[in-house]
């Protein structure tokens, strides 16, 4: 078999494989004695059919099967004898595709960009620590009760936080327009569920109340039709209710599946949530900063068929979550080329890295990570069993694990700073950037 390599961009390799016709044959010569074992040709008994009625009438299929079986073994062959690890499938074109004539064909193809990664010493890392105060546990259970909120209906203008049910219909230019109407619905005041001032509008109406609130919709608004336009909306109020905070009492504990009948122990467990969830937040303050760190400091050159995988994969996700009748491929790939983009170069970095400090996953790491997430549970010693039955929910476990590890081994080399602050700015989500 003869190889030769063109190099035609940094991961493209242009590579033209020779295969000898003996080796075609002898191929072909096997699959048709495989035939000729088990075809059923009447005036022959199974297994006497002349080799030559054989050929006649299966050799242009064994050729085919045979060429296709070669192309793909010797593309293998070729790439562990060029030590070329290739990134997706190839494109072959055949050059001489004749009987009795060599083969010789042409596999276009990506390769792994081949990187060593540095600049952990450039990489800047802020690194939060907080408490669960006592003022921030209080916080969190009036948050609670206002997420278990009941409401009743009394006779009063309403306020903000009330609750009322309300017909509209909108229209623009004089014309009801989709989207625009809506009888019975409820409506938090102050919920920011619809358009700015429409609610506003509403503060001091009582039941029985028609206002017109003329309004304009965010230029941003995600329906385009309607964004910048100038509504009127004609606003029935059929009923207003108050809002009833629920009693911190053994009712409402249960609601939450904590076994606790007592306050205190419902505040330490929910103190216990606050901290699990404190303690993630950091952790992944602190991973952020280090891949965007490894990411500006190793560009690299991402193949195509590694990001064209990754864009398939998030319209995947895209329509599994959103539902809809729509088919992933009918999502524009532009909608998710940056993100597989990110993805893609920061799988390719965190893999060089484990590879560059031979890292593999703590087995000390991974119980108490998986003993970790059982504590949110009702029966933990449950939930860890169950996960030490189940390879792949391991498996998974274990790529986190490793992943925290890079985070560290690049934290021994980076620039770390540590800074105390609130629980609330420790967990409040961090900003993404805004569009120019």
């Amino acid at each position: 078999m003869q190889v030769s390599v063109e190099n035609t961009s940094a991961l493209e390799r242009r590579m033209t494989i020779g295969v000898p016709a003996e080796r075609i044959e002898t191929e072909v010569n096997k699959r048709l004695q495989q035939t000729a074992r088990k075809a059923k040709i009447p005036g022959f008994r199974p297994g006497k059919v002349p080799m030559s009625v054989i050929r006649q009438r299966y050799e242009d299929g064994a050729r085919q099967e045979a060429l296709g079986d070669l192309i793909q073994a010797t593309f293998y062959e070729a790439v562990v004898e060029q030590k070329l690890n290739p990134a997706g499938a190839p494109s072959v074109e055949p050059k001489t595709f004749e009987k009795g004539k060599d083969l010789e064909y042409i596999a276009t193809f990506e390769v792994f960009p081949e990187f060593s990664v540095a600049g952990f010493e450039s990489i800047s890392v802020e690194r939060l620590s907080a408490d669960v105060a006592d003022s921030d546990l209080d916080n969190m259970l009036e948050i609670l009760r206002k997420q278990n909120v009941s409401f009743e209906v009394v006779d009063r203008a309403a306020q903000n936080e009330d609750q009322l049910n309300i017909d509209f219909v909108g229209k623009i230019d004089g014309e009801a327009f989709a989207g625009g109407s809506a009888t019975g619905t409820q409506l938090v005041l102050g919920s920011g569920r619809m358009i700015p001032g429409f609610e506003d509008g509403l503060v001091g109406a009582k039941a029985g109340e028609e206002r017109v609130l003329n309004l304009t919709f965010p230029q941003d608004y995600q329906n385009l039709e309607l964004a910048g336009k100038t509504a009127e909306f004609t606003v029935t109020v059929n009923t207003v209710s108050a809002p009833t905070l629920p009693e911190l009492n053994e009712t409402f504990f249960k609601q939450f599946g904590i076994k606790e009948t007592n306050i205190e122990g419902f505040r330490t467990e929910v103190r216990k949530n606050m901290e699990r969830e404190l303690r993630q937040a950091i952790k992944s303050k602190v991973k952020n900063q280090v891949m965007d760190g490894l990411l500006a400091a190793n560009p690299i050159e991402v193949p195509k068929a590694l990001l064209e995988n990754e864009v398939n994969r998030l319209r995947v996700q895209a329509v599994q979550q959103f539902g809809g009748n729509i088919k992933p491929d009918q999502l524009p790939a532009e909608l998710f080329e940056e993100q597989a983009k990110r993805r893609v170069e920061l799988g390719l970095i965190v893999a060089e890295v484990v590879k560059q400090f031979d890292l593999k996953p703590d087995d000390t790491r991974v119980r108490e990570l998986i003993q970790e997430m059982a504590s949110a549970y009702q029966e933990p010693e449950q939930v860890v069993a169950w996960y030490y039955k189940n390879e792949q929910q391991m498996n998974e476990v274990r790529s986190v694990v490793l992943e925290e590890q890079v985070v560290d081994t690049v934290l021994q080399k980076a620039s770390v700073t540590d800074k105390a602050v609130s629980y609330e700015e420790a967990v409040k989500p961090v900003e993404a950037p805004q569009a120019d």
